[in-house]
């Protein structure tokens, strides 16, 4: 009984500050050097060469999967480097078929290897055009910021031993349709993956926008509201016990804004409560339509004058998505933040699936299933019009227990659970329809 009072006693204590993290490895002159690389190419458009060995994006992908082998020669063979790839035949904008391939690096978990995370960013560019890829499409911030990130991110962890799997995945396609984003979604189901979370960079390397305002200390996560996999039973059920701002991906959100708060000096959430910018999407999306939780990076300000353009100057004001045009301290920020929460989340339990038994009653009893690797469980509750977890009751229960009775109407409360290891805790569950981190199709 002490050692579990003690147990208790040190998960409310210790914040996750308080650990040691890899983020401190992170280079801004590395992932300036990876970016340049990547404009090297001319262009990475995904209908461009296949095998020219210097220009286009096989050459590109080629060069990601020797990246990723040369990182993983540094930790004794810890990554297992890949091609996951597919033929796309028909498609908007892509008119003839054509191979579709994704740099994929895997570090497998030591306790719990088929529950993963992934981390990714898309490695083709484009210009004004989509269907351009004879041009020169630098493809800078756009999204050779992202690529680097994930390159980035695999050379800080891949030195550490986690409990989870990492993948880091570099995707091709997403200018053309968010076909890399559906192959590996595709591919991750097919090896019986369980999905924890899905962190996509997008955009991620510049911090002033076209009319001077500048965000150099904020970077925009975008998260779903309604599930994108709902079906009309749970759907129907959400109108009656609520959970349209309590997915999975919302949650997910909040956890990564909660950690960044923790370093107030460094770079910041600001949570925008949409799958992705106005009109536009990202590589999140098909992993969101199959149920698994995925949220977007994005910089706090875009700069439209340097994304998706061709390379020219008009009235005096040049268009292109060029490599001057970035600033490399708040890639380096944004990276950090990626690699604090990889290192949380691969070390964290899998969310466990909450319900709660609270109609016509004075109290509310919170059951949860109990996930592997968990030492104990946070209970935790916030008003139904709290935008956030946290500054009410928590209460810590130790492992094995799965229920507890709180003494609170449950009309008035959200509730939630996390699973802990020692100071690592999961995302919070939330006890509502459609709550679980788990496809629909599970529930």
């Amino acid at each position: 009984m002490i050692k579990r009072a003690l147990l208790l006693a040190a998960l409310l204590a210790s914040p996750l500050s308080a650990q040691t993290h890899p983020a401190d490895e992170v280079s801004a002159e590395r992932l300036r050097s990876d970016v340049e690389k990547l404009v090297s190419f001319g262009t990475r458009h995904t209908l461009s060469s296949q095998t020219d060995p210097e220009r286009g994006i096989g050459a590109a992908v080629d060069w990601g999967l020797a990246e990723f082998k040369r990182i993983g020669a540094k930790c004794g063979g810890c990554l297992e480097v890949l091609p996951v790839s597919d033929t796309i035949t028909a498609a908007p904008r892509i008119p003839t078929p054509t191979l579709v391939r994704n740099a994929v690096a895997i570090q497998r978990g030591t306790e719990r290897p088929k529950e993963v995370v992934i981390v990714q960013g898309h490695i083709d560019s484009r210009v004004s055009e989509a269907l351009d890829f004879t041009s020169d499409a630098p493809g800078a911030n756009d999204d050779g910021s992202g690529t680097a990130l994930v390159l980035e991110a695999a050379r800080a962890l891949s030195g550490e031993t986690y409990p989870s799997t990492i993948i880091y995945a570099l995707l091709s396609g997403e200018e053309q349709g968010l076909h890399g984003g559906r192959i590996l979604a595709d591919w991750a189901e097919a090896q019986g993956f369980t999905v924890k979370a899905v962190l996509n960079n997008d955009i991620v390397g510049n911090s002033c926008g076209k009319d001077g305002y500048c965000e150099p200390k904020v970077v925009r996560v975008f998260s779903e509201g309604p599930r994108a996999d709902l079906t009309d039973r749970l759907r129907a059920a959400q109108t009656r016990f609520g959970g349209e701002n309590d997915t999975p991906s919302r949650n997910l959100s909040r956890w990564v804004a909660g950690l960044a708060a923790e370093q107030p000096d460094a770079m910041q959430v600001r949570q925008i409560w949409r799958t992705d910018r106005m009109g536009r999407g990202g590589d999140q999306v098909p992993f969101l339509q199959k149920g698994y939780p995925a949220i977007r990076f994005s910089v706090g300000v875009e700069d439209y004058d340097h994304q998706h353009q061709d390379l020219r100057t008009e009235d005096g004001v040049f268009y292109g998505d060029t490599v001057d045009e970035m600033d490399f301290a708040y890639l380096a920020g944004v990276t950090q933040l990626n690699v604090r929460a990889l290192d949380a989340l691969a070390r964290a339990p899998m969310p466990p699936k909450v319900t709660v038994d609270a109609a016509v009653r004075v109290d509310t009893e919170v059951k949860w299933q109990t996930v592997a690797g968990a030492e104990a469980y946070r209970l935790i509750k916030r008003r139904s019009d709290a935008p956030a977890w946290g500054g009410d009751e928590v209460i810590m229960v130790a492992a094995p227990t799965s229920t507890k009775v709180m003494p609170y109407r449950g009309d008035d409360w959200i509730f939630g659970v996390a699973a802990c290891d020692g100071n690592y805790c999961s995302p919070v569950s939330s006890a509502v329809p459609g709550g679980a981190f788990e496809p629909v199709a599970k529930e």
